[in-house]
């Protein structure tokens, strides 16, 4: 593979509270058979109920890993996952 991969999570469709709950999406998760992703609490999120935290997020956090296969861009229903290299 040339080049280094970088992949992009469009927050306004997926997470952050603002868009899709990825918590009840996970599609690029489950996608993903190297397993890029990261769910997790936004960090910085200020949270009416700091321990019922509704406000989450993917994080492409192990890129090395990714095999450039496309699964979770082919699989987000919300178009929030790219990848380019």
């Amino acid at each position: 593979m040339k080049g280094k991969t970088k992949i992009t999570i469009d927050y306004a469709r997926c997470g952050d509270g603002v868009g899709v709950d990825p918590r009840a999406c996970a599609a690029c998760l489950r996608a993903c058979d190297p397993a890029v992703f990261l769910l997790h609490e936004t960090i910085g999120a200020i949270e009416d109920n700091p321990y019922d935290p509704q406000k989450w997020r993917v994080t492409p956090l192990w890129i090395d890993l990714c095999t450039r296969c496309m699964k979770c861009v082919d699989v987000c229903p919300e178009k929030a996952v790219s990848v380019a290299w």
